[in-house]
Order: C-alpha cells, then sequence, then structure tokens
C-alpha cells in the first residue's frame, strides 16, 4: 500500500469515527450497540467507502434502517465521497464455506443425530395439533404454528408466542416439533427451555468447550425455545442467544420462540434483544373463554370416558378461568374418585373434592364492579345504588347488589352498607334476607342472581 492510500485510508477511518459518534447521539445507546457498532471500516477506494458487516441479516438489517443516515452523516465529513457500500465480512463468508462444508458430511453420521437428541427436550406425545381445542383465544396462534410446521420454507422467523400460564404455548411448540418431524425425519430440531439453554452454556463456558456448544446449536434447521423470559438480566446468556439468533437467522433457519409477555414487555431483556424477538409473527394467546374452557373439558371427558355429566362439566367451566392445568387436572381428580369409589359425581362431591382450586380460582370481585353490572342488568343508573329512591325498580336491584356483596366480598356489612349511600348495616341484613326469600320462591328471579354471579366470577 502506498503512502497516499495509507494516508486516505487514515483520514477515512478518523471520518467514520466521527461519523459514529454523530449517530449514536442520534439513535441512543442501545440501537447503536445492536447495529452501528458492528460494522468496521473494510476499504476505501474510488471515491467510495466499504463498511463490513459480521452477518448477511445484520447487513440487511442496516441497509434498510441505518444506511441513508450513515450517507448523509458521512458526506457533511467528506463531499467527495459518492458511495457507500457494506459488504458482509470476508472472514465470516469463509467461515460460513467451511461450516456448510463439514456440516452435510458430520450430520450424515448417526452419532452427531445422537448429539441432537442429548440436547434436545422430550417432546410429550400428548402435545399435538389434533389435541389442540382452538377457539378465538388462540386461533392466531394455532394458525401460525401449523404454517410453520407445514412449511418447507421459512414463513416468518422467529414466530414468536406468548401468553399467561397454562393456556397453550408449550402444547404448540410440541405440536410443532412433532408435525416437523412426522413429516421430514432428517430434519434437525431442537426443542428446550431458556433454564436449559443456559445451563447447558454455562457448562461449556465452565468446561473451556464453547466451540462445540456453538456449533451445536448453530447447526441446526429448528431451534425451539421455551419462556425465554428466564434468561432475563443473564448478561452472558443473552448475549451467546444473541449470537445464535442472529446465525440462524443469516442461515434462514426457523427460530420459534415463547415467553409470558410480549417481546416489548420483557423486563431484563436488552433492546437489541427485544427488537430481534419481534421481527417475525408475535401471536398472543389471550385467557380462556367460557366456551373454549368448556370445549377443553368435554374433549378431556371423552377420551377419559369417565362418568362426568354435563352441568358439572358447564360448572367447571364457570368456576375454573386460571388455565387448561387447572381445568384438566379437577377432572381427572373428579374421574379418579369416581373410578375408585364406583359413584357417579354429584355438584356437592365437586365442591368438597375440588375446594381448593375452586377457592384459589375464584376472581376477586368488589363492590363497585358489582354495582356496575346489576345496575346494566336491571336498566338503572349507577347513581342509583346510593341514592334515597325507594321505588321498586330502584329498591330491588339495589338489595341484589347488597346480597352480591355480602356474599362474593369479603366487606363488613356496615363497609357495604357506606358504599350503599351511606346505609346502616341493619339495612344490608334486611336486603340479604330479602333476596335469599325471594330466590327460593321465584324461580325466574334466581336465574337472575345466578346469572350475575356467574358474570362476576368468569
Amino acid at each position: 500500500m502506498t503512502d497516499d492510500l495509507k494516508k486516505n485510508l487514515s483520514e477515512i477511518q478518523a471520518q467514520w469515527l466521527t461519523v459514529r459518534g454523530r449517530i449514536r447521539q442520534k439513535i441512543g445507546d442501545a440501537q447503536f450497540a445492536s447495529w452501528i457498532k458492528m460494522l468496521t471500516l473494510e476499504d476505501y477506494e474510488d471515491r467510495k467507502v466499504i463498511l463490513s458487516a459480521p452477518s448477511n441479516f445484520i447487513r440487511t438489517r442496516i441497509i434498510e434502517q441505518y444506511l441513508d443516515i450513515i450517507k448523509s452523516y458521512w458526506l457533511v465529513q467528506n463531499l467527495t465521497i459518492n458511495d457507500i457500500q457494506i459488504i458482509v465480512s470476508k472472514k465470516v463468508k469463509n467461515l460460513a464455506v467451511e461450516i456448510k462444508t463439514n456440516e452435510t458430511e458430520k450430520f450424515k453420521e448417526q452419532n452427531n443425530k445422537d448429539v441432537f437428541r442429548s440436547i434436545s427436550s422430550d417432546l410429550d406425545s400428548r402435545f399435538t395439533f389434533g389435541n389442540f381445542i382452538v377457539g378465538k383465544p388462540n386461533e392466531l396462534a394455532f394458525a401460525a404454528a401449523r404454517r410453520v410446521a407445514e412449511s418447507k420454507d421459512v414463513p416468518f422467523n422467529p414466530l414468536f408466542l406468548y401468553g399467561g400460564v397454562g393456556l397453550g404455548k408449550t402444547h404448540l411448540m410440541h405440536a410443532i416439533a412433532h408435525e416437523i418431524k412426522k413429516r421430514n425425519p432428517l430434519r434437525r430440531v431442537i426443542y428446550m427451555s431458556a433454564e436449559k439453554f443456559m445451563y447447558h452454556f454455562i457448562k461449556a463456558l465452565r468446561f473451556k468447550n464453547t466451540v462445540a456448544f456453538k456449533e451445536q446449536f448453530r447447526n441446526v434447521d429448528v431451534l425451539m425455545i421455551d419462556d425465554v423470559q428466564f434468561i432475563s438480566g443473564k448478561d452472558s446468556t443473552q448475549e451467546e442467544f444473541f449470537h445464535t439468533f442472529n446465525a440462524l437467522i443469516d442461515q434462514n433457519k426457523q427460530l420459534i420462540i415463547s415467553a409470558d409477555k410480549s417481546p416489548q414487555d420483557l423486563e431484563g431483556i436488552e433492546e437489541r434483544m427485544r427488537s430481534r424477538l419481534g421481527w417475525g409473527l408475535v401471536a398472543d394467546i389471550h385467557p380462556l373463554t367460557y366456551e373454549l374452557r368448556l370445549g377443553i373439558l368435554q374433549a378431556k371427558e371423552e377420551k377419559l370416558s369417565s362418568r362426568i355429566s354435563s352441568n358439572i362439566l358447564e360448572f367447571l367451566a364457570h368456576k375454573i378461568t386460571t388455565n387448561v392445568r387447572e381445568l384438566e387436572g379437577a377432572l381427572n381428580r373428579l374421574s379418579a374418585f369416581s373410578s375408585l369409589v364406583g359413584r357417579e359425581i354429584n355438584l356437592d362431591m365437586v365442591q368438597d373434592l375440588l375446594k381448593d382450586l375452586l377457592k384459589s380460582s375464584q376472581k376477586k370481585v368488589n363492590i363497585e364492579e358489582i354495582q356496575k353490572k346489576v345496575s346494566q342488568h336491571f336498566n338503572i343508573k349507577m347513581s342509583d345504588m346510593s341514592s334515597a329512591r325507594r321505588s321498586r325498580t330502584i329498591a330491588r336491584p339495589r338489595q341484589v347488589a347488597m346480597y352480591l356483596s355480602k356474599n362474593l366480598t369479603s366487606r363488613s356489612l356496615p363497609e357495604i352498607g357506606r358504599r350503599f349511600g351511606n346505609r346502616d348495616h341493619t339495612t344490608v341484613i334486611h336486603a340479604v334476607r330479602k333476596v335469599e326469600e325471594l330466590r327460593n320462591k321465584d324461580a325466574s328471579f334466581d336465574e337472575d342472581v345466578q346469572l350475575l354471579i356467574r358474570m362476576l366470577e368468569s
């Protein structure tokens, strides 16, 4: 290299440092660390700057999001520059070719298939698409999971499934893996929890075997990580997962991730990681509706061949609203009892056998919510709950609201009275007794009260 070329390259390097600094001020430290920091000055020739990125994945994103900013800031430094190109680092290209050449023969060998089996968690044979009950709360997640499992290409990357505990995320992850292996047994699939990923990474660090660790995870066709929120706050594990993620995306390999929250709501996860997790398709699973809970129970009951009546299933669907695991656990308990004692289950038995589950699943209801629901049901104003009006069309709904407040909340009688226009606790007692009397005499009135209870507890 001549002295002039060295001088020019040195000046360009200085300009690049200035440009980097200005971009960092504009986009912030997190985005800078995720993208611009990864670029290096590769060359300068014929008034053309060449920057290199560590992967095609990163190169594409920088071109889409930051190339115009880089050009505009660099022109401020040097008007003679007529082009800025971003390439993939030659070292990375050579390494990719070497890895690709080696992996073809490598994974034909049975012992290397065993390596994948050893680090991948076992799949539950019950968790298939055929056993998954679909409804409005989970239809998007189910459709996306099927598309990924049935496609030969990569439809969206990553597929990110999120929702509360026991709503079906793990079921869908297992179903995807089962379907992929069924369609093509040679596809290399790893399914594991984020905790197990972290365990293997720490083990590799301890035994100074990180190269083998990287090869295991970066030479798969499909990588599935369950409950990714568990790596929050684990900086070194996040860093390795970040690079594994980038390497697989760059090779167009499928990633499927699950968590309890959406990518942007994950706490303790770096901004660059949250950004990447949201680039594909994010599909949430909402809390189960009554209809979906009942459908799950009916499907489970058919397989158990138990003697559980439809009204018991409806009762469970109304009372246990948290998640599928508790629903199925309740039904298993009732079925086992019926089988062991040889008796048909009735409602009294259910309330006794499941008193712990029913208590934990009971929704916390407050007086304001009760007043609102009762007002809507009887078509009166919310203000009538605390007014002095005594006409039956107002007084009766008010009594029902007091009755429900006594039975569905832990509030004392004086406190309930205060929330209904500073009424005395004896007024509340009278209301409770009156509603109990009417429920025993009037079937239609009793149905109204039962409906309100179901709405408030569901």
